[in-house]
């Protein structure tokens, strides 16, 4: 990134520069210490490629291509974003909106979405059986041993259950947790050794803990029975709701709710569209950063409306999961496939019928209703799914950001600073 702010600085007034780099130069923070801060010093982008494969069967990556200038560039001058002609390119390497500008973080949304637990160490997993024998030795083990939700259970199990157990330790000091003697020789023998040569402090000496351990998660769902989860990395952007007797791992984002109205809106077209669009990227694949994504989601308040249809997609999709033995990526790839018909799977067309009229309501919510959906199949960011038209899909992320930008204005200069909830750190 500083390579491509140098690169700026040395242009003279009418220069032109071209950059090739990976395609998250356009995700995240990685957009915002380079593009934006090129635009901020007058960078004008002209040409665009936000994504495309490199052509040598070699290399298998996704590469992003900008062109510009910091000479003025008059109105009547196309520029050009993925060999389509366009009025402007913003530094998502994207046609320019309705609204310019990237989208501020809310005070409305902070110690809401968190991510899970980082352990650092597969010697902390446990196979169910061998959790089981260790309680049966000694029932105090069942203080310490908890059924672990990662991202690929999340999407791929029909219940969204976890598949292995995890030793936590929590904060209990080391003599404490040896008194666990079979979990407690475990992590000595499988932990401890790779613990002893890492460089940060913390997480050499304190082996027998996670790397962190998430204690603002912990408080934030401690009276909750459920709550609404999402797999950090998947096209599916889809949230799930579990119960909270899991150790839910680093992989998967938790947003500290149990409301079925909160569940329908990050359910709906236009927070995913969100999240594709702000959020990062592993290879073609969204990844889902809670600082970029919820806590700058302008939210629709709450309705009976939303509660009813977050409530009837969740129990009519989990049923249909149940049913078939579907993950909720098999669920969505059949859902997004245009090869699977309506006839020929009632099932899906009730999940695309439910995410219509969910849209629809969410849409609702915000006073949009003049905006027509118009579902169908469409491809965006080089993933084909069901889901708004293009008209629809610009006319909303535009109004969105607007959104985001009058609320922010409304809470104060130093109120959109916020610090991310991303850190794994000890003390995160």
């Amino acid at each position: 990134m500083v390579c491509r702010r140098r690169a700026t600085s040395l242009l003279q007034a009418n220069g032109t520069l071209g950059l090739i780099a990976t395609n998250t130069v356009a995700q995240g923070d990685s957009r915002e210490v380079g593009l934006d801060a090129m635009a901020a010093s007058g960078f004008v982008i002209t040409r665009a490629i936000q994504s495309r494969s490199w052509p040598a069967s070699s290399a298998n990556l996704e590469f992003a291509a900008v062109w510009g200038t910091r000479s003025p560039v008059a109105d009547s001058v196309p520029s050009v974003a993925d060999d389509v002609p366009v009025r402007r390119i913003t530094t998502l390497l994207e046609p320019a909106g309705r609204v310019e500008g990237k989208p501020i973080r809310l005070e409305a949304n902070t110690n809401t979405a968190f991510i899970g637990c980082y352990v650092l160490g597969m010697g902390f997993i446990v196979e169910p059986s061998e959790a089981q024998e260790w309680i049966a030795a000694d029932a105090r083990n069942a203080e310490v041993l908890y059924p672990y939700l990662n991202g690929e259970d999340l999407n791929s199990r029909p219940d969204g259950s976890p598949s292995r157990w995890v030793i936590d330790f929590g904060t209990r000091e080391q003599s404490v947790a040896a008194e666990y003697a079979l979990p407690f020789e475990r992590l000595v023998n499988r932990v401890k050794p790779d613990r002893a040569k890492l460089s940060i402090p913390y997480r050499r000496d304190n082996w027998w803990k996670f790397a962190a351990w998430a204690p603002s998660l912990r408080r934030a769902i401690a009276d909750l029975g459920e709550v609404l989860v999402i797999a950090r990395v998947s096209k599916t952007v889809m949230p799930l709701r579990v119960p909270t007797g899991y150790v839910i791992s680093d992989a998967v984002v938790v947003f500290a709710s149990d409301s079925y109205s909160d569940q329908a809106v990050l359910s709906s077209t236009l927070h995913q569209l969100w999240a594709i669009t702000y959020g990062s990227g592993m290879r073609n694949d969204p990844r889902y950063t809670p600082s970029d994504v919820f806590e700058t989601f302008p939210r629709p308040a709450a309705t009976p409306a939303l509660s009813d249809i977050g409530k009837r997609l969740e129990d009519t999709r989990r049923s249909i999961m149940l049913r078939r033995e579907l993950g909720l990526t098999k669920l969505y790839n059949r859902v997004n496939d245009p090869d699977v018909s309506e006839v020929g799977d009632p099932d899906v067309a009730r999940i695309r019928a439910l995410h219509r009229e969910l849209d629809e309501r969410v849409l609702d919510a915000y006073g949009w209703a003049d905006i027509a959906p118009g579902h169908g199949f469409y491809e965006f960011r080089k993933m084909l799914r069901w889901t708004v038209s293009p008209i629809a899909r610009a006319e909303i992320l535009g109004r969105l950001l607007e959104e985001n930008h009058r609320r922010a204005a409304s809470q104060g200069p130093d109120e959109g600073a916020v610090v991310p909830q991303e850190g794994v750190d000890a003390g995160s």
